[in-house]
């Protein structure tokens, strides 16, 4: 006789990988087949909106952080390099 359950081919083998839909990417919550998945950035799945969300301001949180360590970075080297393009002469005083 059948079960009423589903089960994914071969799931009693070891060897076994589970699906990438089968859970929630940032609370880990088991998905059950007749639950909505909510997707974000291609294939990344979600147990809620909620968790969804947690994740989308995480990464906007994360490239601003980035994009603003960058833009430091690139000052600080445009700083430099401006400092190493003057020329001076020996007994020449520079007014900045």
């Amino acid at each position: 006789m059948r079960s009423a359950s589903f089960q994914y081919p071969r799931c009693e083998d070891e060897r076994y990988q589970p699906h990438f839909l089968d859970s929630c990417f940032l609370c880990h919550k088991q998905i059950s087949q007749n639950s909505d998945i909510y997707m974000y950035r291609g294939n990344t799945p979600f147990c809620s909106q909620e968790c969804r969300q947690e994740q989308i301001e995480m990464d906007e949180s994360n490239e601003k952080r980035l994009k603003l360590s960058s833009k430091r970075s690139n000052q600080l080297r445009q700083s430099k390099e401006s400092d190493t393009n003057k020329a001076v002469r020996t007994g020449t005083v520079v007014v900045g």
